[in-house]
């Protein structure tokens, strides 16, 4: 099931949360940086790691006792989902460490969110975050600001667009820049489309499953389009990626990553474009790119589905 929305914001809502993570990326000199230095940015902002997890079952029912009634009932209604607590008596933030690094760092910095947006910090005094709201299938708007301060804070404001504008419209640039920024490739791939210049959408798929009598599928868990993907072909609605469907032939059935595979697509005037798509497994999340071959910037090697591999000339 295609998740909702984690980071839609209204422009003034959005303006102030990135003026907020703007100003502690300031303090904490972390511009330009690289991973960014998320150590630093705590530091700054007088936050610390709790130095053992919480998130074992003695742990957390040892910490769940010291808190108050309501918090207690809070936390207990999501026990076995918790990824992060933000305990704003004590300035500690409490992180799974079962999960990647690179998670762990967007938690960091979205539990660091909390502490620095004004709003959350009047309004609650402990905060827990689920899987539901961080996947999120539900994302209210606390949620969401906290979401778009860690990108802001964890991409360094439009650091990333930046680079990736300088690079090949690829499926390795995000991967690249996700080791760049400290971030998983999830989230530096979403980043991608989302503010890349050029005509792109990012498919983020589950695992792959295979179905009795259907085969190989992927249910879709996100789509991300640029601003000019959008306006020329609209923001794809798909919920499952079969073999049958156009991406179909891309999925990355016992491989790592797929060759760049020629495919069409229809516009919203009902024009059909010659497009490319790769794909590349994470072993969690499968990422699809497709993007028309009139967004290239440069040669690259194209195979149609029947795997003859093809140059593709340059085009402006």
């Amino acid at each position: 099931m295609t998740k909702p929305d984690d980071s839609k914001l209204d422009p003034d809502a959005l303006r102030a949360v990135e003026e907020r993570a703007r100003k502690l990326l300031d303090r904490s000199c972390a511009w330009d940086r690289f991973p960014t230095p998320i150590e630093d940015i705590l530091a700054t902002a007088e936050l610390q790691v709790a130095p053992s997890s919480v998130f074992d079952p003695v742990r957390i029912f040892t910490y769940i006792r010291n808190k108050t009634a309501d918090a207690k009932r809070y936390l207990k209604s999501a026990i076995s989902k918790v990824f992060g607590i933000y305990d704003a008596d004590d300035r500690i933030i409490h992180i799974d460490d079962t999960v990647g690094k690179t998670k762990q760092n967007f938690l960091k910095l979205h539990e660091t969110g909390h502490h620095e947006i004004p709003t959350h910090q009047k309004l609650f005094r402990f905060f827990q975050e689920c899987e539901k709201t961080l996947a999120p299938e539900i994302a209210d708007l606390f949620e969401r600001e906290a979401n778009n301060f860690a990108r802001f804070a964890l991409f360094q404001g439009d650091g990333h667009a930046r680079l990736a504008a300088d690079c090949e419209l690829s499926i390795r640039t995000p991967i690249g820049l996700a080791k760049k920024f400290g971030a998983s490739v999830y989230a530096s791939a979403r980043e991608f489309a989302r503010k890349n210049h050029r005509a792109c959408v990012v498919y983020i798929l589950e695992r792959i499953e295979y179905v009795e009598g259907s085969g190989a599928q992927a249910a879709v868990r996100r789509i991300e389009v640029s601003p000019s993907f959008e306006k020329q072909f609209g923001r794809p609605d798909d919920t499952v990626i079969t073999l049958d469907h156009v991406l179909g032939s891309v999925l990355p059935l016992g491989r790592k990553m797929t060759w760049p595979t020629a495919l069409s697509i229809t516009d919203r005037n009902g024009i059909n474009h010659e497009c490319v798509a790769e794909a590349f497994d994470t072993t969690r999340n499968v990422i699809i790119l497709l993007y028309p071959i009139g967004a290239l910037s440069r040669s690259t090697i194209v195979s149609p589905a029947g795997l003859k591999r093809i140059a593709s000339a340059k085009t402006a």
